[in-house]
């Protein structure tokens, strides 16, 4: 299994980047990713960073669909993998509904649909060839052309059982956030080997986005997981993954939802003999890469405390030797 690295808030400047490049470019790091920004767009971001010196296999997880049409989310990704000479692991997802309608005037009719056209043409474009989809929410008659760029994967953000199924179908990659190695490896995985196998094809790679945080004094860990995470925890999409995991929180004050996040695996905590064997519950759950997400440390306690936690895992978990990428 491999370790990746989240940076750790939404940067302003691509000189905050460089420290998190230089982790990856100089250790077993596999990939440097950021989530969707609305600060610096995490493609411009990433170009920056290699125009800075640090050119680094790269993730994008997820950016969000309504944003921009397929067709520029190709050529941007296309353009990253160029400007970087790295791989580029591209996740998409539709976002929230009520982002949906602020963006489109009304959310997607069906999830689902919406994603399946947009996955299929960027894949289309990518691969070079033409495409002609005229669907109910993306449509697109084109062709960007064939030219040499390093290896781009696409992924899905997923949470539910649905959006894994569509991923097992058209995806290379199931990109997940917040969710428990015990419901990867009941849920998630199967339904994606369930799409798969109904394409005929080989079931996408797994990565899981962790929200981990090593026990410190001066630390408060439901303080850590609220930090990171309070945002998700309301959102409907994740309460119901959430729940269908077994973490039920409705009743509870923040502190204790907090805390049951923890306990209930959802956040990573603890010692660092601890960490190291719950992320290896991700590798027994059959993830692929585990990317470490130190966000609620760097939020209440620092960026320069994100990254000595990072170093100690990454450590821990022997990645932080250096070896050759393929």
């Amino acid at each position: 299994m491999d370790y990746s690295v989240l940076i750790p808030f939404l940067p302003r400047r691509t000189e905050q980047v460089l420290p998190y490049a230089a982790l990856v470019e100089w250790t077993g790091a596999r990939r440097l990713w950021q989530g969707q920004s609305l600060l610096m767009e995490p493609f411009q971001t990433f170009s920056a960073v290699a125009g800075a010196g640090f050119r680094v296999p790269t993730g994008l997880g997820v950016t969000l669909m309504p944003l921009r049409h397929p067709f520029e989310a190709a050529h941007l990704v296309k353009s990253l993998a160029m400007a970087t000479g790295e791989s580029v692991l591209a996740g998409f997802g539709p976002g929230g509904k009520t982002f949906q309608e602020s963006l489109l005037g009304a959310p997607y009719r069906s999830q689902l649909g919406a994603v399946r056209e947009y996955l299929t043409i960027v894949r289309g474009l990518l691969d070079g060839g033409v495409v002609d989809v005229t669907g109910e929410y993306y449509s697109c008659r084109a062709q960007m052309g064939p030219v040499m760029a390093p290896e781009v994967r696409l992924g899905l953000g997923v949470l539910r059982p649905g959006m894994a199924r569509l991923a097992g179908e058209v995806a290379d990659a199931a990109i997940t956030w917040l969710t428990p190695a015990a419901y990867l490896d009941s849920v998630v995985r199967p339904a994606l080997r369930e799409g798969a196998d109904t394409a005929g094809r080989p079931e996408p790679k797994v990565t899981a986005m962790v929200p981990v945080a090593l026990e410190r004094p001066g630390r408060d860990v439901s303080e850590l997981v609220l930090s990171s995470n309070s945002g998700h925890m309301v959102a409907p999409h994740y309460v119901d993954m959430l729940g269908k995991a077994g973490i039920d929180y409705s009743k509870m004050d923040p502190k204790s939802a907090g805390r049951l996040m923890a306990d209930a695996g959802a956040f990573i905590h603890g010692d660092i003999e601890s960490v190291t064997k719950q992320l290896d519950e991700y590798r027994l759950a059959g993830v692929d890469e585990v990317v470490l997400n130190l966000t609620g440390v760097a939020n209440l306690h620092g960026p320069k405390a994100a990254m000595e936690d990072l170093r100690k895992i990454l450590t821990a978990v022997g990645a932080d030797r250096r070896e050759t990428r393929a």
